[in-house]
Parts: structure tokens; C-alpha cells; sequence
């Protein structure tokens, strides 16, 4: 079975972020790989362990992108695709979607895994994209994965409760946080990983024009710092009660 999974680098949710114009200043930022698509790679590995299947990690992105990839091959993942772009912007979802679509089509991808969302943009859309521009299924936040022949059957969380599904080859397949518990790299699967040798595809070469970048950021601008805290004086629970309701009534005007 020929799996794929897609990730993503992102800021460290840690580090301070800087805005110069409509860019983020990358100058002093942590990048890691997006927390969900660590449950993915980690599926993928053990379904690679039931099916004898091969486990590829796709990202794309700048030259920085490859530490990510650098990640996945110390966890443990068979082949490394960097799709090279140093414009790209992590918003434009639609594009990301066509361009990774055409690397899995030109693949021949049977099972792609990712994160159900993206820590950064706190986008979930790519997967569903990219499963509809395959023309396949699309099974999001799911907390069980198992393979049965030439299908997949997942348990996933729904709101209120949990379904299952089942699909054919090819699908995409998103994870959950309670999917399982990632790995740690190894020390001997970290000085490995430096070795290895990833492949490279430029974004020329997949995107012959149908795929342009359909936005333009204007401006970044962080949001405003939260006001201090205010501490309701009283000399009793009732008292501090009485003097709440008045400033939500003159004050807050929302009763």
C-alpha cells in the first residue's frame, strides 16, 4: 500500500510572533511539525506495519520546510517529498490543495493521512480539497484506522458521538488528537535522518499554470492586548454578587 502523509511546518505555539508588514517576521521563530500531523505520521507507520506498505512524507514550502521532513525520516517514514516554493503562503488553501493533488495523482496515492487541522492558520480544508480534486472519499477527525484488504474502515468523532465509515482506494484520511499517542524519535532514527536523502520536486513542475495563487495579504496585524482583570470589591459572596449584576447592567450593558 502505497501511504502518504501530509505535513506541515508551523511556528512553535511558544514562540513569539513578530509582524513586519503582511508577513510573519520568521526571525528568532521555533518551527515544528504541526502537533495533528504527528498523529498522522504515527498511523501511518503502524498501518505500514500491517500492510507491508510503504510511508512517504509530502510538504511543501521553503528551503526550511526539509527540517520537517528531517523530523518525520528520524520517525521513522520510508521516502521524503519536498515540494519547493519559497513564495508559498500558508493561507492560500486552495492552492496548497491543487498542488499537493497533483503530486499524489502523479504518485498514484492510495492512502494519504494528515492532521484534521493546521496549528497556524487553524485551517482543515486542504485535506477535503485534495480529496475532492482526486475524486475520492474524505474521512475526517478520525480516532480509529483500520485496513481490511482494499479498504479502510475509520471510527471517527462526530459532534455528540462517534460513526464509522468505510471507503475504497484512494482516500484521505484526517486524524484526531485521540487517534494515538506519537512516537519520540530515536537518537539513532535523529543522526539517520540527516543522511537520508530527500527528493525534490519544484512547484513548476506540478503546477503548469492551472494552480495560481488566488490571494494577496495585505496586512498582518496581531490582536490587541486583553485588558487587566478587574477584582469585584465586597465584603461577602452576596455583596460581590449585587456589585456584578450593577456592572453588567450600567457597565457591560448586557442585562
Amino acid at each position: 500500500m502505497k501511504i502518504f502523509v501530509l505535513i506541515k511546518q508551523v511556528p512553535d505555539t511558544e514562540t513569539r510572533i513578530k509582524v513586519d508588514g503582511s508577513k510573519i517576521n520568521e526571525a528568532g521563530v521555533k518551527w515544528i511539525v504541526s502537533p495533528f500531523d504527528e498523529h498522522a505520521i504515527e498511523e501511518a507507520l503502524k498501518l505500514r506495519e500491517k500492510t507491508s506498505g510503504q510511508v512517504t512524507a509530502i510538504t511543501l514550502g521553503p528551503d526550511r520546510c526539509v527540517e520537517a521532513l528531517r523530523t518525520a525520516f528520524a520517525l521513522g517514514v520510508d521516502r521524503a517529498i519536498h515540494v519547493k516554493d519559497d513564495s508559498f503562503d500558508p493561507l492560500d488553501i486552495s492552492y496548497a490543495a491543487g498542488i499537493l493533488s497533483a503530486l499524489l495523482k502523479k504518485e498514484s496515492a492510495e492512502l494519504i493521512l494528515s492532521g484534521h487541522t493546521a496549528i497556524d492558520s487553524q485551517s482543515s480544508m486542504v485535506p477535503v480539497m485534495i480529496a475532492e480534486l482526486l475524486g475520492c472519499a474524505n474521512i475526517s477527525n478520525a480516532i480509529e484506522v483500520h485496513v481490511e484488504k482494499d479498504k479502510i474502515r475509520c471510527k471517527r468523532e462526530i459532534e455528540g458521538g462517534t460513526a464509522f465509515m468505510e471507503s475504497g482506494l484512494p482516500v484521505v484520511v484526517t486524524a484526531a488528537k485521540n487517534l494515538n499517542n506519537p512516537r519520540y524519535p530515536s537518537l539513532k532514527g535523529i543522526m539517520s535522518a540527516k543522511k537520508k536523502e530527500l527528493e525534490t520536486v519544484a512547484v513548476s513542475e506540478l503546477s503548469e499554470g492551472v494552480f495560481a495563487s488566488r490571494i494577496e495579504v495585505l496586512s498582518l496585524t496581531l490582536p490587541p492586548e486583553r485588558p487587566a482583570g478587574r477584582i469585584i470589591e465586597g465584603a461577602t459572596p452576596q455583596e460581590k454578587a449585587k456589585e456584578l449584576v450593577k456592572l453588567l447592567r450600567e457597565e457591560a450593558k448586557v442585562i
